[in-house]
C-alpha cells in the first residue's frame, strides 16, 4: 500500500509538470524531479516491481517529447504539430527497456497501459503513421480498469483518428462525467479539431473559441488561437 501510494504520487508529480494548470503550461523542473525520484525508486530491492518499470517507462516517453512540446520562446504544440525529430531518442529508447522489463510479471496497471500507448505514438515517424486502432485498443484496457474523463477523452480522439469524426465525436459526446471537463479547454479543443476533421469549420471555430475561452495560461490561449487561425484561412 505505501508503494501504491508513492507510484501515484510521483505520477501525480509528473503530471503536473506535465500539464500544469499553472501560469506556465509545463514545468520541466517537476517532470525532471518525478524521474529522478522514480529511478531512485527503481533502485529499492522493495520497489523494484513491473508497476513501478511501468510508471518509470511512462514518464520516459512522455518527457522525451517535452523538447517539441514546448519551444524556447513559451511556445505550446500539441502532438500533431511537433517536430518528431526533436524527440529525446535515448529517453524513448530507456521508456521501452522499462517497458520491456514492466512485463515481467502478470500485474497490469494504468501505467502499463499508459506507457504502451506512449510507447505506440513513439514508434511512429509521422502522425499519419501511428497505429491509431492500437491506441483505441488500449484505452478501452485502460478504462476497463476504471472509469476516467481523461481516458475517455483520449479514447474519443483516437476513434476519430482511426475510425473517423463522427465516431469520435459520438465518443465524445458519450463521456459519463463529461461535466468535469466541463472547464478544461482541451475538451472543448478535442470538438473543434474532430468537427474540422469532417469538414464542419463553422462548428470546429464555435468549439475553438469556447475552448479558448476557458484557456489556463497564455501559452494554452495562443496554442488554440493558432489552430483557430488555420481554420479561418
Amino acid at each position: 500500500a505505501r508503494l501504491a501510494t508513492l507510484t501515484r504520487a510521483l505520477y501525480l508529480l509528473f503530471n503536473e509538470g506535465y500539464h500544469s494548470a499553472s501560469l506556465e503550461p509545463v514545468r520541466l523542473e517537476l517532470c525532471s524531479e518525478a524521474l529522478r525520484l522514480t529511478r531512485l525508486l527503481k533502485q529499492h530491492p522493495a520497489a523494484d516491481t513491473p508497476t513501478t518499470s511501468a510508471l518509470a517507462a511512462l514518464m520516459c516517453l512522455h518527457a522525451a517529447r517535452l523538447p517539441s512540446r514546448l519551444d524556447p520562446h513559451g511556445e505550446l504544440y500539441g502532438l500533431a504539430d511537433q517536430d518528431r525529430a526533436r524527440w529525446d531518442r535515448a529517453l524513448v529508447a530507456e521508456g521501452l527497456q522499462w517497458l520491456r522489463l514492466s512485463a515481467t510479471g502478470e500485474a497490469l496497471s494504468t501505467y502499463h497501459l499508459e506507457a504502451a500507448i506512449a510507447a505506440t505514438h513513439a514508434s511512429a515517424e509521422r502522425l499519419a503513421e501511428t497505429d491509431w486502432e492500437r491506441i483505441v485498443e488500449l484505452y478501452d484496457r485502460l478504462l476497463a480498469l476504471g472509469a476516467s474523463p481523461m481516458a475517455e477523452l483520449g479514447r474519443a480522439v483516437a476513434l476519430g483518428w482511426s475510425l473517423g469524426a463522427d465516431e469520435g465525436l459520438r465518443a465524445l459526446e458519450g463521456i459519463a462525467d463529461a461535466q468535469c471537463l466541463g472547464g478544461y479547454p482541451f475538451y472543448g479543443a478535442a470538438r473543434g479539431e474532430l468537427e474540422a476533421l469532417r469538414g464542419n469549420h463553422i462548428a470546429a471555430r464555435r468549439h475553438l473559441e469556447e475552448a479558448i475561452g476557458r484557456c489556463r495560461n497564455g501559452a494554452e490561449r495562443r496554442f488554440l488561437e493558432r489552430r483557430l487561425a488555420v481554420l479561418a484561412t
